[in-house]
């Protein structure tokens, strides 16, 4: 197949020659560092870069508590250099400020297959010296641009059920075997590695309860009945997911209209695929009975990450009142919000607004998403 272009070149491209690291951030096996080499070879001479892969344990040896002189050594003549999975690397933040400080004529790129590890030990060295994105999987808008709207949403079923993953897109008839191996070799490295967890077979169940509720209010203190923990190291585990960029969660939407639920969760997938995997139901959409929350969870994750592609700055909300009035996704942007629903079953499409929203919120737009109109949904660049 050929190469299918990420949405985020654009931004990065922009941002070479600009003197600040280019934090790249997001799951494992997303293309972190094919699109930064995809970018660098259009752009930089290729005797003026250097990849250093933090998974070999002398590259991790010689970036550890590093001095400037010895960076400097490194480098060479080098005037670009990717650091792919730097959260192995203890202390990697100050290495990173070492290097923009005292060798300004050199640019650096860095990769993180989580935000366990790499977030809180970068962000205060490098604060006001990085640029920070986060690569997901492909997205619609990619896809499309890759073959045709008409080719993409053929494809819409398959990407309910397997998702966007790079492997799992370029290699059809073999998704489930891709994704089952994503899950057991990929999927928990950095919650195991970088975490005291004492019963790795609580995290396994928890994202196995997770998927059974996608679309649904989560009560932590539920889950923790079912796991048999309590309910705050349900919330430090649920905290860690989302940190290796497995699950997001978005809040509930109030304004203290009387009635609204004011503190309520959902949690989300970003990848279809995964959230299938590992329940093991990759079951064809016509037979399914979990089709709604499949829609929710893919939508979602669409907007996320075209927003995310785009470097649209969003919030995102639902909204719901104790008479089970509901809206699926609130989505804010510069403090103007937006209303969806989402309804697989077009012809089951409620196209009102409730009224209890309408009547509090008369300036928000609303819409009603379905397998009709999607695409202009998730694959908007404006």
């Amino acid at each position: 197949m050929n190469k299918i272009e990420r949405d985020l070149q654009t931004v990065l491209n922009s941002k070479i020659g600009k003197g600040k690291v280019i934090l790249l951030i997001g799951p494992r096996q997303t293309g972190k560092t094919t699109l930064l080499k995809e970018m660098l070879s259009s752009t930089m001479p290729s005797n003026t870069v250097q990849y250093w892969n933090c998974d070999e344990p002398d590259v991790r040896s010689k970036l550890s508590d590093a001095t400037s002189a010895r960076l400097k050594q490194l480098i060479g003549k080098s005037k670009f250099v990717v650091i792919d999975e730097a959260q192995r690397v203890k202390n990697i933040g100050l290495t990173l400020k070492l290097i923009h400080d005292n060798i300004p004529e050199v640019q650096l790129a860095v990769t993180g297959s989580s935000s366990l590890d790499l977030s809180n030990t970068i962000n205060e060295p490098m604060t006001g010296r990085k640029y920070e994105y986060n690569l997901f999987p492909f997205s619609t808008n990619e896809l499309i641009n890759h073959t045709t709207l008409l080719d993409e949403t053929r494809q819409l079923q398959t990407r309910l059920i397997f998702g966007f993953y790079p492997d799992v897109v370029n290699n059809p008839g073999e998704e489930k075997e891709i994704l089952s191996n994503i899950v057991s070799s990929y999927l928990y490295k950095d919650v195991f590695e970088f975490q005291d967890i004492r019963r790795p077979m609580i995290i396994e169940k928890l994202i196995q309860a997770l998927a059974l509720q996608t679309g649904s209010e989560v009560s932590f203190n539920e889950l923790g009945s079912l796991l048999g923990i309590d309910s705050l190291t349900v919330q430090r585990y649920v905290d860690l997911l989302e940190k290796a960029y497995i699950v997001f969660h978005i809040r509930s939407y109030s304004r203290n209209v009387r009635n609204e639920l004011k503190k309520s969760v959902k949690i989300y997938f970003y990848d279809n695929g995964i959230r299938n995997a590992v329940i093991s139901n990759f079951t064809s959409c016509d037979l399914r009975t979990d089709m709604g929350a499949l829609w929710e969870n893919f939508l979602i994750s669409e907007r996320v990450k075209n927003n995310a592609f785009h470097d649209r700055r969003s919030k995102y909300y639902f909204w719901r009142t104790t008479q089970r009035q509901e809206i699926d996704f609130i989505e804010e942007i510069d403090g103007q919000l937006s209303a969806f629903e989402f309804k697989y079953n077009a012809k089951k499409a409620n196209t009102k607004c409730p009224p209890t929203f309408s009547s509090n919120y008369p300036e928000v737009s609303f819409a009603v998403i379905t397998p009709e109109n999607y695409t202009d949904f998730v694959a908007n660049n404006e």
